[in-house]
Parts: C-alpha cells; sequence; structure tokens
C-alpha cells in the first residue's frame, strides 16, 4: 500500500518517468510515512488525444503536459497529511523532471485496509 497510477502524455524518457515515479513515491514516504519499500506503481502514457482536460479549472491553467496521478491508500491520514503530499507531489515533479506545479493533478482513493491482497490471495491486512 498505496498503489499509484500515473497517466501522462506520451513522449517521456525513460529517466523522466523514472524520475515522476520516484518523485511521488518519496512524497508518499515524507508525507505519509510509508516504508520506503514499499513501491507499487504504474505509469501510462497516452496520446494528446486521449488525455482529455480543461484548460482551466479552480483558477488552474494547464497544458498539454498535465500529468494525473491517482493513488489508492488505507484511509485515516489526516488533512494536514494530505495537504503536505500534495505539495510534495508537485515540488519533487517540479525539481525533476521539470513537471510545471499547476500540471500536477493528483487524486486520492482511500479504501479500507481489509481491501488489499498482496499476493497469495491472502488478506496481509485484515
Amino acid at each position: 500500500m498505496p498503489l499509484v497510477r500515473i497517466d501522462l502524455a506520451a513522449g517521456h524518457s525513460p529517466e523522466g518517468l523514472a524520475a515522476i515515479a520516484r518523485g511521488v513515491h518519496d512524497a508518499l514516504v515524507a508525507a505519509f510515512a510509508i516504508p520506503p519499500d514499499d513501491r507499487f506503481a504504474i505509469l501510462t502514457e497516452h496520446a494528446a488525444s486521449e488525455m482529455i482536460h480543461t484548460s482551466t479549472y479552480l483558477g488552474v491553467t494547464y497544458t498539454d503536459g498535465l500529468t494525473i496521478v491517482q493513488i489508492t491508500c488505507n484511509d485515516g491520514r489526516t488533512v494536514e497529511q494530505k495537504k503536505a503530499l500534495f505539495a510534495a507531489i508537485a515540488s519533487n515533479l517540479a525539481a525533476d523532471p521539470g513537471v510545471r506545479p499547476a500540471d500536477v493533478f493528483v487524486n486520492l482513493v482511500e479504501v479500507r485496509k481489509e481491501n488489499w491482497s498482496f499476493g497469495d490471495g491472502i488478506a496481509q491486512y485484515a
């Protein structure tokens, strides 16, 4: 836990994709205190026609570089922890590989602990 899904426009280098995954993971370690070796991420690059979004929303202006990060995690984090996570992800991705902070869209999906199986058909947290 957590499971991270990252959707972004095609054209990133392998190093850029690795930096994005690392930036999100490092933010989770810092803000949510997950273990450093708890790393499950799926990165999917899309053609421009598959990244459909408004150009502005709630005062944020997006470019074709929009990066959508969806994190499924256990419930129970505070609002302060969530705000710290969002800020850390945007900061990390801006630092490396250079994603505009306005283009970092993050969504948390919180689930109860018993909703996970990490293999062998066992609900390890139940």
